[in-house]
């Protein structure tokens, strides 16, 4: 970035891909809302398509707001380049659609998000695309459930609403020992508490819905490529990743690899991806979510706050029967989170009540800073009783394969003042503990 020689994390989250306006000085990123963008000459539009030179042709490809916010995210992970997308899930769509087709496996972490897991499982069979899925912690798990047709590796930073830590160095270790790369959803994480690009992951995405705009406003995903794993090479020794590193059919025969040595994944993905599944982002929502990045430290900070507040306040209730956070060291990920998230492991995580289903939905109903509703990361506290909305469809034993009670609550710690939130939570276990009498 001009100007700086080496900028540290807030000035990269304020500064890197802006610059102030050349035609009138504007300070804050114009939002470019045009679906496409006049050619200076014949010669002009054939170099763009021809990707020959750097510019814009259509929205649903790149535009000028969007590729602020692709520089931003792309520095803060310490990535080559990144792509933004309409949501997580178009995040991950992507991922794996560029990677892969009919007749690919995947292995991933049991500790996803319900519709990450809903993709791999259901929807992306129906095309072809098998998923193993092994608990994050069994090491040897992963390293069994390599196939000779896997071509990925998918985890969590840390697992919702469980906060299982994912052990990135490792696991990374053994997706390239079977010659394929890492995918890891940051979401709940953001690159203020971890970067897995340096921890050895190859491609990292967001849903930057959730902390990276931190307002509850906006839906948005992204994808950074780390620019570390070698598909030319992977190809050669293997076969796989034709899909980069032989001629496409679909783009003028071109071998993304030996266009780009670093970026054939992005390439393929913006040139293919964008193009045909069309899942782009508005500029005005790439706007939103670079508002949201330039407080992102200022948040996270007292996010991890307020979250380790709360923890030791719920884990010392008699009407509580197990906080799910790394930060007490009963949890199964504790040591590793001192280790690879030494500023926090997130402000999303769950606790059971002692009680009824009937409880857990008097809990909910009494909160009043609390707002009940589907999302996390906000800037205001969340809740949600997974048995009577998410899972109320689910009996008991199908709750406690998932590791869910009757009594399990999830929380997303926002902003308020901590204080304010002990109270309120305090209410609501009263309520609770009489709606059990």
């Amino acid at each position: 970035m001009p100007g700086y020689a080496d900028p540290g994390f807030d000035t990269l989250a304020l500064h890197a891909g802006a610059a102030p306006d050349p035609s009138t000085g504007a300070r804050a990123v114009p939002i470019h809302l045009t679906t496409s963008f006049v050619f200076e000459s014949s010669e002009h539009a054939a170099s763009l398509f021809n990707l020959e030179r750097a510019g814009h042709v259509y929205s649903r490809i790149s535009n000028p707001t969007n590729a602020v916010l692709e520089q931003r995210i792309s520095a803060l992970e310490g990535g080559i380049g990144a792509i933004s997308v309409a949501s997580g899930q178009a995040a991950l769509h992507l991922s794996v659609a560029t990677l892969m087709g009919a007749g690919s496996h995947i292995v991933a972490s049991t500790a996803l998000y319900g519709g990450s897991q809903n993709l791999l499982h259901y929807t992306m069979r129906r095309f072809g695309i098998d998923t193993t899925f092994v608990q994050p912690s069994d090491i040897d798990g992963w390293r069994a459930a390599v196939r000779p047709n896997t071509k990925l590796f998918f985890g969590e930073t840390v697992g919702n609403p469980g906060l299982d830590v994912l052990d990135i160095p490792v696991v990374s270790q053994i997706a390239h020992e079977a010659g394929v790369p890492l995918l890891v959803d940051s979401t709940l994480t953001s690159p203020w508490l971890m970067k897995p690009l340096e921890l050895g992951a190859d491609l990292v995405y967001h849903s930057a819905t959730k902390f990276l705009s931190g307002h509850g406003t906006v839906i948005g995903g992204l994808v950074v490529d780390g620019g570390s794993f070698d598909w030319a090479k992977a190809y050669a020794d293997s076969g796989k990743f034709a899909e980069l590193a032989a001629p496409y059919d679909g783009f003028h025969n071109m071998n993304f690899s030996e266009e780009s040595t670093v970026g054939a994944f992005l390439l393929r993905a913006r040139r293919e991806g964008l193009r045909d599944f069309g899942a782009c982002m508005s500029p005005h929502s790439a706007w939103l979510i670079l508002q949201g990045i330039e407080t992102l430290s200022l948040r996270m900070e007292r996010h991890m706050q307020n979250t380790a507040r709360v923890v030791e306040f719920l884990a010392a209730q008699p009407m509580v029967a197990r906080v799910g956070h790394p930060l007490l060291e009963s949890h199964p990920s504790h040591a590793l989170a001192q280790k690879l998230l030494p500023k926090g492991a997130g402000s999303v995580f769950s606790f059971d009540l002692k009680g009824t289903r009937k409880q857990g939905q008097a809990f909910v109903e009494t909160l009043k800073v609390f707002s009940h509703l589907a999302n996390v990361g906000d800037c205001r506290s969340l809740v949600i009783h997974p048995a009577s909305t998410t899972h109320f469809r689910m009996d008991d034993e199908a709750l406690a394969k998932g590791g869910i009670t009757q009594g399990t609550i999830r929380l997303s710690i926002g902003l308020e003042d901590s204080a304010d939130l002990i109270d309120d939570l305090k209410r609501a276990l009263k309520t609770a503990e009489k709606a059990g009498a």
